[in-house]
């Protein structure tokens, strides 16, 4: 069950000042989709997270759109994504150095608790992507460098540019498994 509180739905969005098209070019997609309990079985509601509508309001591109400025939103949306761009390109990536068999013990628990019932059933073959999976998801802290790119600002850009930024970096540190990050990057396959 979802905690109501820590969401806005559209209709609380609204009572803060936003508009259908700010809600759209800044916040996207919403973080919860389900239905009303108000307004009948079938009646969908969109949920914010409230930690991000409060980042966003925090924003100069909130301002701009609050004064009306559709112009000024893209021209910060622009400035903000050039900003986070090149600190995604200029951040030095830190990948833990591991000896192999600690690397493969960690690999392997991590991808029995993220693969449920049946996750250690893998061919041999799927080590070097399990101990990239790891990898990835101990270098998650990096993706607080995105923080404050939103729906229609070059998100997606900046979070290819950070997969393909971590995935060289643990090719470095790991060379052995350089072919499983360079499968994952030009397969684009997205998932840390």
């Amino acid at each position: 069950m979802t905690d109501r509180t820590t969401f806005v739905s559209l209709e609380g969005l609204r009572s803060r000042g936003w508009s259908d098209g700010m809600v759209r070019d800044l916040l996207g997609q919403p973080d919860v989709q389900g239905r009303s309990p108000r307004r009948g079985a079938g009646a969908p509601v969109r949920l914010y997270l409230l930690a991000r509508v409060e980042a966003v309001e925090r924003a100069r591109e909130f301002g701009c759109a609050r004064a009306g400025g559709t112009a000024g939103v893209r021209v910060a949306a622009e400035r903000r994504r050039r900003a986070v761009l090149a600190t995604l390109r200029a951040e030095p990536i830190r990948v833990p150095i591991l000896p192999p068999a600690e690397l493969e013990r960690r690999a392997v628990r991590y991808r029995r608790e993220v693969g449920g019932a049946g996750a250690d059933d893998g061919a041999a073959g799927d080590l070097p992507r399990w101990q990239v999976g790891y990898l990835r998801s101990a270098l998650r802290s990096y993706d607080a460098l995105l923080d404050g790119l939103f729906a229609a600002s070059g998100r997606a850009e900046a979070e290819r540019l950070l997969r393909q930024r971590v995935d060289t970096a643990i090719a470095q540190a790991y060379p052995w498994l350089a072919g499983e990050c360079r499968r994952r990057t030009e397969g684009g396959r997205g998932g840390r």
